[in-house]
């Protein structure tokens, strides 16, 4: 079956006074039809910009999408024009944004904010909108829903308005949902709650995921499929279980040696030394040798290309 999501070469560059931010630098990735696809890695390694590229809000300036396709359904989205990029956001496409309170309108009453896309995509009457978005609060477990529509932002507390935030991006019951860190700001008793709601509502319409995250416990719990990107690379792909049985890159080994086991005291706990490098000054050859153990002079010189190895995709010359 061909993938809702069919990411080729695409490279995303910001254009500042220090020079070329390469945030996405020659990614490709598939995301399965129907399932639940991670991208992990650190902060500032280009998760968030690869998810904003697709739906094409990259500021500009200083940033643009200067290569690459993003097939989506038979369809490149960077050859549409504007107007019909708005009718596939939030509609087709959607996206749950890492802090609710910013990416919700502060003015605006809660139910008025999810009938809005709901009026302007499905082409409803304000009143039908508007039924439809109690039915969504409904839906993702707020109590009262009828009372909550009314309420502002600010008077919901982190997880009720994080529930918000998923009403509205499924609202429209999009093919595809894009969820950028989704449970980082909650307490760690919301976050399990959120994901299992948002994965289960996300099922129930059939709606495939691209979740980005840098918690690896979410990714084994949730995900069939897994991405590993650093410096704007993806450094490793490969489906979850062969990916927590063995990891080939040594940064996806360091990530692995970072998960704190309970109840296994033997296992320290091992930082990956050194920093993320800047952007607009990237290490010559492989992006993670200053930071490698097994480092070694042809890593220094040439950057690898993806080495496939029983079925895992690996940017290492370790495993050529």
């Amino acid at each position: 079956m061909a993938p809702i999501l069919d990411i080729r070469n695409l490279q995303t560059h910001f254009f500042t006074s220090r020079g070329v931010a390469r945030a996405v630098d020659g990614v490709n990735l598939e995301v399965p039809r129907g399932e639940a696809m991670a991208v992990v890695g650190e902060s500032g390694c280009g998760k968030t910009m690869l998810a904003l590229s697709v739906l094409r809000l990259i500021p500009q300036p200083p940033g643009r999408i200067v290569d690459g396709k993003i097939i989506f359904d038979d369809t490149d989205l960077l050859s549409l024009s504007e107007k019909e990029m708005r009718s596939v956001r939030g509609n087709r496409i959607s996206m749950i944004f890492q802090e609710p309170m910013t990416s919700l309108n502060p003015v605006f009453k809660i139910g008025d904010q999810i009938a809005e896309a709901i009026e302007l995509h499905q082409k409803t009457t304000h009143q039908e909108a508007a039924e439809a978005a109690v039915e969504m609060l409904k839906l993702v477990g707020i109590p009262n829903p009828e009372n909550r529509a009314q309420s502002y932002p600010h008077e919901m507390s982190g997880g009720m308005r994080q529930r918000v935030v998923i009403a509205m991006a499924l609202a429209c019951n999009p093919e595809l949902v894009l969820a950028d860190e989704p449970t980082t700001a909650l307490d760690v008793t919301i976050q399990a709650q959120i994901l299992e709601l948002m994965l289960g509502l996300t099922r129930d319409k059939d709606a495939s995921i691209l979740l980005i995250t840098h918690d690896l416990g979410i990714v084994a719990q949730s995900c069939s499929r897994v991405a590993v990107m650093y410096a704007g690379k993806i450094v490793e792909q490969a489906p979850v279980t062969d990916l927590f049985r063995a990891p080939l890159h040594p940064y996806t080994q360091g990530l692995m040696r970072s998960i704190p086991r309970l109840g296994d005291k033997a296992v320290k706990l091992t930082p990956i030394t050194g920093i993320v490098p800047s952007l607009t000054d990237l290490p010559r050859g492989c992006h993670f040798h200053p930071r490698c153990p097994h480092a070694f002079d042809r890593c220094r010189e040439e950057h690898p290309p993806l080495i496939m190895q029983n079925g895992q995709g690996v940017r290492c010359w370790l495993h050529e």
